[in-house]
């Protein structure tokens, strides 16, 4: 199967939050975690379990930046994955950042022109990428 998601990210599951209804999940992408919130029946089903591959996957639209690499501590996005900006593309309105993290992992984002001029993300300059657990889909092979 084939999807449009851009950020199809394989990692090793290193622990899983077990709740009455969603748990967490904890990809881990090397030096960097991806956690996500998801049904515990998706849980069950998918058999997720510590020590079994994952991917975390993430639309573009989902991802947010900041600049920098400190981690933001007064914001609910769990997952804060700090790197190097590696592509800018603007359109007529929107545009694509990457964001290459430490391991080689790339993260994209989908963001406005207007906020790339903002926080001036330009190509070798550091940015977190930031995403929500809730925005997270886990998928296995």
């Amino acid at each position: 199967m084939k999807i449009s998601a851009r950020n199809q990210l394989k990692g090793v599951i290193t622990n899983v939050t077990e709740g009455a209804v969603n748990g967490v999940v904890t990809i881990s992408l090397g030096d960097n975690q991806v956690k996500a919130d998801i049904t515990m029946e998706s849980i069950n089903e998918l058999g997720l379990a510590e020590g079994k591959e994952a991917y975390a996957i993430i639309k573009a639209t989902n991802v947010m930046f900041a600049a920098g690499t400190e981690r933001i501590t007064c914001i609910s996005a769990r997952n804060q994955l700090p790197g190097t900006v590696c592509k800018v593309q603007k359109g007529a309105v929107n545009g694509h950042v990457a964001v290459q993290l430490a391991n080689g992992t790339v993260v994209s984002g989908s963001i406005t022109n207007a906020a790339i001029e903002d926080l001036e993300l330009a190509e070798g300059k550091p940015a977190l990428a930031i995403i929500k657990a809730t925005d997270v889909i886990v998928g296995v092979e």
